[in-house]
């Protein structure tokens, strides 16, 4: 295949190694007495379909059609993650407690309920293509069930539906945001009708600056081959719940991605033949919490719009694993038709409204964006805007790259509640009912000095070749912010150089420290003017070597990364980083994006901190000038090997995320 646009995906590039392993998909006899599925033709799907790995695992599916491509993806998943495949599907159709009987789970199910139900009503809504997919993915899943039932907890079904795998991509109200209200109102908290299990897969997560990836487009004029280049550099744990595969149903869709484990669709980055895409964080509020007046006349009715309307009220029963047996517990829910009910009190009714609550097409968006052969049907599908978080990052073989900050984001005809007010509606002029204009979302589209950006950061200096715009047309899009880790992406790839793919996989990892290069010199000269000999002196000399990089044989970057946390303000007993005013001499502004923050605010604290470095590294790891790679490892299974990167807040690119190991290491969990 003419390589027209070079994707960098998770750890297989357009060249594929093919191994000779095939998965078998179901050719297997089933064990005696084993009940085939009754989902259709589910036993033959298998013979629509090929799977080849590639020496690393990775496979390539090649499908007759879109059922089969389903039935195969939920098989590998199967095959690969075993029963958390299942549960994820089970835990969408609101049975999981029917397992464990577990509080979280029955809490679960109590969420997935409504969620599913809303699949039901609208399944018929979806075009036929998807309902393929979801189907045959219904019955890939069955048929790994039958033939490997030891494989699963006891009393696992094997009757899933598409609706059950639907489900898993159907939006919901935002629970985050309705418990973070009641937590400030109602601090000594009543029974809350809401439940609280886990929220739906689709809901917006609150942004940690230390999570998250990284993206970048490149246009031809930036490369040395002419053709674009789109850098997908995600951070994942190892447990994250992400499966990278190659999907082809011939002259219908041909597509390298990572999908998310329990269902066919969500896909965050991937490419095809004409064009890619990755997603990385970004920060929105999706939901405003409302407060409706009480009718004082008739029970359970509130007054809006000059009318005494209902609420609706509703009983959910869950059953749940109670021994041998099964056991069910009800509860009473009540809602509006602007959203549900999360609280009563003080003659108020508070209500949260989500965007994308009710949504059912994420799966139909994802797979128009999978077909598409140009920007035009990728940004078509991307407006049906069933995905209603995060950044996109985008490049295609005609050389355009693109970006759109993306968001379901309500067009708020009063100024946004937050999470501590409630703001009162007394008609539908009060509440949201449209969101913000597609056209209207911050967008970047071939800009000057050919690149694209983004590390989960605000989307104002995606590119900072011209003038930078901080302003916000609407007043909850996400405020201006640049951290350390995307100021250094900006370094690596503002200039006017041409790249190879080579010479953009060599600066995706820089080992390079952009915090060091801030305050380092700050520290060096506190220390010296308090301490002249001994560790101190020793130590300091260290630092004054250490290039400020983390890669593995680094010299100085332990001790750096220990002084530093401990400087923050992480150190018992509050282990409370300390705002940024209090740690930098000259905090983060707009007006100075890509210099700030910069120096120490307290020298004192600073040399205090240092001398408890040196102390701590020589009781951890048995020495203070301890190498970065002999402290900063990935162990996973037999691999014991050591890494480079650290985490965003220290400005770091690779960034990789560390816990306390067994011994004198620390552990790489993702990165």
């Amino acid at each position: 295949m003419k390589k027209l646009l070079t994707i960098i995906s998770l750890t297989c590039l357009m060249t594929i190694t093919w191994a000779v392993a095939r998965s078998v998909l179901a050719q297997e006899k089933p064990a005696e007495g084993t009940t085939l599925s009754t989902t259709g033709a589910a036993p033959e799907l298998w013979r629509q379909v090929e799977i080849i790995r590639t020496a690393h695992g990775v496979p390539h599916i090649r499908a007759e059609n879109l059922r089969a491509a389903g039935y195969a993806l939920a098989w590998l998943q199967s095959e690969d993650y075993g029963s958390r495949t299942a549960l994820n599907v089970l835990e969408a159709r609101g049975q999981l407690a029917q397992l464990d009987g577990s509080r979280e789970a029955i809490e679960s199910d109590f969420l997935a309920l409504p969620l599913r139900n809303r699949v039901i009503q609208t399944y018929q809504l979806l075009d036929q293509e998807t309902r393929d997919v979801y189907d045959g993915f219904a019955a890939g899943l069955n048929r790994y069930i039958e033939l490997h039932s030891e494989e699963f907890p006891p009393h696992m079904p094997a009757d899933f539906s598409g609706y059950d795998v639907a489900a898993i991509d159907a939006g919901g109200p935002s629970i985050r945001k309705a418990r973070a209200f009641l937590a400030k109102i109602n601090p000594a908290p009543r029974p809350s009708p809401l439940p609280s299990g886990n929220p739906p897969v689709n809901e917006a997560t609150e942004k940690n600056s230390d999570e998250g990836s990284n993206a970048w487009a490149f246009a031809p004029s930036r490369t040395k081959s002419g053709k674009a280049i789109l850098l997908r550099n995600p951070h994942l744990a190892w447990t994250a719940g992400y499966y990278e595969a190659h999907l082809t149903v011939p002259g219908i869709v041909d597509f390298y991605g990572d999908f998310r484990i329990g269902g066919p669709f969500i896909v965050v980055g991937g490419f095809n033949r004409n064009l890619g895409w990755s997603t990385t964080n970004n920060s929105q509020e999706l939901a405003e919490i409302y407060a409706l007046e009480v009718d004082p006349k008739t029970t359970d009715h509130y007054l809006f719009d000059g009318a005494s309307l209902p609420l609706t009220r509703e009983l959910r029963t869950v059953s749940f694993r109670n021994g041998e047996g099964l056991s069910t517990e009800t509860r009473e829910f009540w809602s509006t038709p602007l959203g549900p009910v999360i609280f009563r009190a003080n003659g108020k009714i508070y209500i949260v409204k989500t965007g994308g609550d009710g949504e059912f097409r994420a799966g139909e968006q994802f797979l128009r964006m999978m077909r598409a052969s140009s920007l035009a049907e990728w940004k078509e599908a991307m407006k049906i805007r069933a995905r209603v978080t995060s950044n996109f990052t985008y490049a295609d073989r005609a050389g355009n790259i693109y970006f759109i900050w993306n968001a379901a984001l309500p067009l708020l005809p009063h100024p946004t509640g937050g999470d501590a007010v409630a703001t009162p509606a007394h008609s539908m002029r009060d509440v949201w009912t449209r969101y913000v204009p597609f056209e209207s979302l911050p967008q970047v589209f071939n800009p000057k000095g050919g690149y694209i950006h983004n590390e989960n950061d605000s989307p104002h200096f995606t590119n900072v070749r011209g003038p930078i715009d901080v302003g916000n047309a609407y007043p909850n899009f996400e405020k201006p912010g640049l951290s350390l880790r995307a100021q250094l992406a900006i370094e690596l790839i503002g200039g006017d150089n041409k790249m190879s793919l080579e010479d953009v996989v060599q600066l995706k990892h820089s080992y390079r420290m952009l915090l060091a290069d801030r305050v380092k010199s700050d520290l060096i000269a506190a220390v010296k003017s308090k301490e002249t000999s001994g560790h101190a002196a020793a130590a300091i000399a260290l630092l004054g070597r250490w290039d400020n990089t983390v890669a593995p044989e680094s010299k100085g970057a332990t001790l750096f990364e220990l002084w530093w946390a401990h400087y923050s303000g992480i150190r018992p007993p509050d282990r409370t980083v300390l705002p940024d005013e209090k740690r930098f001499a000259k905090v983060w502004t707009a007006a100075d994006p890509l210099n700030t923050p910069r120096g120490l605010a307290d020298p004192a604290r600073a040399v205090e901190s240092f001398n408890w470095a040196i102390a701590e590294a020589a009781r951890r790891y048995g020495s203070w000038d301890v190498a970065w790679g002999d402290v900063h490892r990935v162990r996973r299974g037999s691999v014991d090997v050591p890494v480079g990167g650290c985490a965003s807040s220290l400005g770091c690119f690779p960034r990789s995320g560390f816990y306390a190991g067994p011994g004198r290491k620390a552990l790489s969990q993702w990165g």
